[in-house]
């Protein structure tokens, strides 16, 4: 049963549902959600990335030197 569930949160936070609702459905709060999950959540920062250049909001990297 645990197994279950433990596959169920992560698919959810994989597919990019906030933790927020992830952790409501769970019965956790956000904290305890993402102390347990966080680490298992991958695949998502190349989408992070894109919607934040297309916002505008990804922050310039300095240049070398």
């Amino acid at each position: 049963m645990y197994d279950n569930r433990h596959t169920g949160l992560t698919k959810w936070l994989n597919d990019g549902i906030p933790p927020a609702q992830v952790a409501e459905w769970a019965g956790n709060s956000v904290p305890v959600l993402l102390a347990t999950y966080a680490r298992c959540v991958e695949g998502q920062l190349p989408d992070l990335k894109r919607r934040l250049e297309a916002a505008g909001d990804l922050p310039e990297l300095p240049g070398p030197g």
